[in-house]
Order: C-alpha cells, then structure tokens, then sequence
C-alpha cells in the first residue's frame, strides 16, 4: 500500500512571540494548542522564561532579543499567515518584536497585552506600557485586553468605549474587551460579557459565567482568533469562534492542585485510561 502523502502546502501558520508557561496553562504551550485546535500550525519564538506556579507568577526573565531576531529568520520557509503576540518583558524585546513584524507586512496582528500575572504580579512597568502603546499598538489589527489592562493601556479614560476608541486612534485596528475577571457595570452576576470595538461597529456577546478561577483563557482566545484569521475569518466571525473555543477548553478545564484551573484546549482527543483504574461502563 502506498504511503498516504499528509504534506499539506496550505496549512495556516501562526508565528507566535509570547513567554513560556511551564504549568502548560497559558503562553507558548497554551498558544500552540489553541493554534492546532484552530486548523494551524504554530511557530513559536520565547520572548521570556518564567518561574511560576497555577498561583502566580515569582519570576521573568526576557529572552535575548538578537536569538529571537535569528530564530524568526531561520524560518523563512513558512509562509506566516498571522501573528500572534503574548507577554513582553522589557523594552529590549518591544525592540525585537517590532523589528520582527516589519519582516511580515500585511500579516494579522492579534496582541494579548499581558502586563500582570492571574495572582497579582506585575509584568510590566510605566516605561513600558508606554513604549508598548506609542510602538506596538499601531502594528496591531486587534487588541484582546481584559477590562484592567484596557484601562492601564489608556490612562486617564472613564469608559471601556472611550478607551477602546483612544487605542484605535494609536492605530490599533480593532479592540476586543474581555469581562471575565472585572465585570462591566450591568453584566448580569450569572454571564460574562465580551466586546469588539472596531472604527465602523461595537459587537457583544454574552456567556455564561463557570465556576472557579482560571489560568491562561487569555492567551487561549488570543491565539485560536489569530489562527482564524490565518485561516481566512472574518474579524467578527475569528472573535465569536475564538470565544466558543475558550469556553470550552475553561468548561473542560482541570484542576491540578489548589491554584487555578488549567483551560483544555485538547479535551476533545481520547483520554489515555490509565493503569489500575476501573473502567469506566
């Protein structure tokens, strides 16, 4: 029997800048499983290792710029068809994520602004959150903050609107707020609520809201919507799909010990039984 030929020339490929998690919940682990769930393939570059629990984050140390800058160009045989960007740690690697996107003109941006850890950890500083609004933000065609980084991403700003607003007058193409860890003012108790602002339209959807505290639903959305996108979504259609995934992989999710709850973003494959348990009827 003849091999089956596999190789497929148009699978989708994500490039993606973002820290690595070692708990698997949320950065280059979480980032490439929700890239593979979502039809692509992922092209993973550290921007930073991390010391850190399913509680908080205890240390970040940023990865070398210059081997970030080699490791993208010795992949010039993918053809990058989104890009998606997690936690950048200083401003030496805001340098090399920026000088890495002039290389890919015209590819989706999805950014996830992460600048503090679940736990409460600071990831970021003034200094940076400045550079990263005045540098990156007009690189980004959607934004995918929760409500308190939108709001430290805009200083100064009241309403989630406005400040979505003043983001796109940076250049940020589109912002899509999300509202699980600090409700909008008149979401229901028993739902969460997410919201896309782009210069034409607002959209919202509501979900229900589960039970527990979760770990990495951020970079998990951010990622399957850059991987719609690649595939050839539209925005609006990238943002719902991207939600319905993360609320699964958040409704499947485990829970290893007593910090938070890890999303399953591949709870779809067959588990591996394993030895000495009774079987399941």
């Amino acid at each position: 029997m003849a091999p089956i030929d596999n190789h497929d020339p148009h699978l989708p490929v994500v490039l993606v800048l973002a820290g690595h998690d070692p708990t698997g919940g949320a950065g280059l682990v979480a980032d490439a499983e929700a890239v593979a769930a979502g039809g692509g393939w992922a092209l993973t570059v550290p921007t930073a290792l991390t010391v850190q629990s399913c509680t908080d984050v205890s240390r970040v140390m940023p990865a070398d710029p210059a081997i970030m800058r080699e490791s993208v160009a010795a992949l010039d045989a993918f053809e990058v068809a989104a890009i998606k960007i997690g936690l950048v740690p200083d401003l030496a690697t805001l340098d090399a994520v920026t000088d890495i996107l002039e290389r890919f003109p015209g590819v989706p941006v999805v950014a996830d602004p992460v600048l503090r850890a679940g736990g409460g950890s600071e990831l970021s500083t003034t200094e940076l959150v400045d550079a990263y609004r005045a540098r990156l933000l007009p690189r980004v065609d959607i934004l995918t903050p929760n409500r308190g980084e939108l709001a430290r991403l805009s200083p100064g700003l009241l309403q989630d609107t406005e400040r979505a607003v003043a983001l796109m007058h940076l250049g940020c193409q589109a912002v899509l707020v999300t509202g699980t860890d600090d409700p909008a003012p008149g979401t229901p108790e028993a739902r969460v609520s997410h919201t896309l602002h782009t210069p034409d339209q607002s959209r919202q959807w509501s979900w229900p809201r589960l039970v527990g505290c979760f770990h990495g639903s951020g970079c998990t959305m951010a990622a399957f919507l850059a991987t719609r996108l690649a595939v050839g979504e539209s925005l609006v259609a990238a943002c719902e799909q991207a939600q319905a995934f993360t609320w699964d992989a958040l409704a499947h999710g485990w829970r290893p010990g007593e910090g938070q709850a890890l999303p399953r973003r591949l709870w779809r494959l067959p588990t591996v039984p394993t030895p000495g348990a009774p079987a399941s009827h």
